[in-house]
């Protein structure tokens, strides 16, 4: 896909820059990973949507969890939603995406990750994600859709 985001132009630069020098190198794509806010709201996405998955032909699901992005207790907790997008049978993670307050938007790097290296939504469940009340719930809202997605009958 074309992304002109500046992090795929500096990536894309490093590479030519490399053959130029006689260094191999290459461009290993990207996931489409962006991330935006809207006066308090934070947006993030990543990987195939679904209907982007469906246009590829990808036979895949959706689980949308909501959560806060700190402990519940805290009078700044804010709400969360993340969407996941995977592959019915295998649980692949083909892409995510997040809306919510402040402390949403970087969960996508964790999202990212998990799709550029072709995890499941069981990895992602079982990942060791850190815990501070002032920073996540006790489960993480990333770990937390993983698992209803790694539950569901109809994977």
């Amino acid at each position: 896909m074309h992304l002109p985001l500046g992090t795929h132009a500096n990536r894309q630069g490093r590479v030519a820059g490399s053959v130029i020098g006689g260094r191999p190198a290459r461009f290993p794509g990207v996931l489409g990973t962006a991330v935006t806010r809207v006066g308090e709201l934070e947006i993030g996405r990543t990987g195939l949507g679904a209907a982007q998955a469906a246009q590829a032909g990808f036979a895949h699901r959706t689980d949308t969890i909501e959560a806060t992005t700190r402990a519940g207790y805290l009078p700044d907790a804010g709400g969360i939603a993340v969407k996941l997008v995977s592959e019915r049978g295998s649980g692949r993670l083909l892409g995510a995406q997040l809306v919510g307050g402040p402390g949403s938007a970087k969960r996508i790097d964790v999202l990212a990750t998990a799709v550029w290296a072709g995890m499941t939504v069981d990895d992602l469940a079982g990942v060791d994600l850190s815990y501070a009340p002032p920073f996540s719930p006790v489960h993480d809202p990333v770990t937390t859709a993983a698992r209803v997605a790694s539950r569901s009958p109809a994977r």
